[in-house]
This record gives C-alpha cells, sequence and structure tokens, in this order.
C-alpha cells in the first residue's frame, strides 16, 4: 500500500495520528470515527496557485462515501440543528480549481460550528491565514485545523433521528489552528491558535497559545517530522502575531 505520508505534500512535515486518513487532491483529512468528524485536517493553501485563477466557490455539500456509514455525519444531521456545517480547510484557501474547491464541502472536513463564530471570527482567521501567505517573503503555508473537546465539560450534539444507525455528532468546544510557514530561505515559523466555538470579539493574537499545549488537548504531535531545537523553541515559546 502507498504510505500517503509520501505522496501527500502537505503531510511533508507530518501530522496528528487519527483512525483513517482520507487523502484528497490538495488536502488531507484524518478522521475520527468516535466523534464523527475530523480530528484533523492538512493543507498547503492553494499550492498551485501559479498555474490557474480562481474560480467560484462550489457550495457542493456532500457526505464522504470513503468513510463507513455509521461513522459519518449527515445532510440532514445539520438540517434544522442550529449549527453551521463549519469548514475545517476554508473554500477560500483552496479555489484554483472546480474539483479543489468542491472537495471542501465533504461533511469529513466539516465539524458544526456556532454560526456567529464561523461567520465571524473563524472567517476573519481564515482570511488573516490566506493574507499571511500573499507575503512575498512566504514560500508555501501549511495549516493543520483540529476540532477540540474538553474534557469533563458538557457536549451538545446534532443527529439525524431518521439515520439507521441513530448517528449523534458531537459539538466541538473549540477549534484549534497551527500555521506553519516556509519562507524563500528555508526557514519555518509558527504559530498556533485555539478558538472557542462561541461568539468572541478579541483581537486574533489573544487566542495564540503554546503548541506543545495544543498537541495535549488534541492528543497527538504537531509537525512531528521537524526537529531541533529552534522548532523546539517555537513551539514551548509562541511568537507574536504575524
Amino acid at each position: 500500500m502507498n504510505d500517503p505520508f509520501q505522496m501527500q505534500p502537505e503531510l511533508r512535515y507530518g501530522a496528528p495520528v487519527c483512525d483513517q486518513i482520507l487523502t484528497g487532491r490538495h488536502f488531507t483529512i484524518g478522521y475520527s470515527w468516535y466523534f464523527r468528524q475530523a480530528k484533523w485536517t492538512l493543507e498547503i493553501i492553494n499550492r498551485n496557485d501559479h498555474l490557474l485563477t480562481e474560480v467560484e466557490r462550489r457550495d457542493h455539500f456532500r457526505a464522504d462515501t470513503r468513510i463507513p456509514h455509521r461513522f459519518r455525519a449527515s445532510l440532514d444531521a445539520y438540517r434544522g440543528s442550529g449549527f453551521d456545517r463549519g469548514h475545517l480547510v476554508a473554500s477560500a484557501n483552496q479555489d484554483v480549481q472546480e474539483i479543489q474547491n468542491s472537495e471542501t464541502f465533504l461533511l469529513s472536513n466539516m465539524s458544526p460550528q456556532r454560526p456567529e463564530f464561523n461567520r465571524r471570527q473563524w472567517s476573519r482567521f481564515e482570511g488573516a491565514v490566506r493574507e499571511l501567505n500573499e507575503r512575498e517573503d512566504v514560500l508555501e503555508t501549511y495549516v493543520l485545523t483540529c476540532p477540540v473537546f474538553y474534557f469533563g465539560e458538557l457536549v451538545q450534539t446534532i443527529g439525524d433521528d431518521d439515520d439507521e444507525y441513530g448517528i449523534d455528532v458531537p459539538v466541538p468546544h473549540a477549534f484549534i489552528k497551527s500555521v506553519l510557514t516556509e519562507d524563500l530561505r528555508g526557514r519555518l515559523s509558527l504559530w498556533t491558535f485555539e478558538m472557542k466555538n462561541d461568539v468572541l470579539d478579541g483581537e486574533l493574537g489573544d487566542y495564540i497559545v503554546n503548541t506543545y499545549d495544543a498537541e495535549q488537548i488534541v492528543g497527538g504531535r504537531f509537525w512531528d517530522r521537524l526537529s531541533g531545537g529552534d522548532m523546539h523553541e517555537q513551539k514551548r515559546n509562541p511568537r507574536p502575531m504575524w
């Protein structure tokens, strides 16, 4: 069997553990059967943007049939729930080919997000990451996104009562996003953020966290194929917002 870590360029620097790896054409999903959603997604923002112009948002929301039926969310689970189908890999991050953008609408790339979070601070954050990627000194931008659940806190669920498996999809308490850039000289810079799935009004830099702490919350190592003192220092001591 082919090793996705050898074939998928976004996995070059490693990824946390998961139940099932779903390789796309332009990004990878690490899926959690227990939580009926991604444990993580990993992408390089528009890695082929020098080849094609951007396309329109496709809005092709659909179930991911690579996942066994009893472990996957359905469109009905979200319908009437009061929660958005929140992108983990943002649609606007992958918009140079129609199939590339369409794949971001697989439900395996969605988590239940509160509308006031998804459409405001989360959207603003995604835009800030794209602005970082557009800087002349940035060669590539890798983005690891993880829904998280806090032990000891009540977990709300959405579900489809008509589904034969009675699937409930838990609503994440928060989301962690770890952003790794490589500049034209091969230097790596790291920022990790944690945002509650709620109404937020802080500045984006207020949500920067220690990467080692984020790894413990998610239950997996970030960028584990990187080693050396510089990355250790960046994981331990968060740098200011770019």
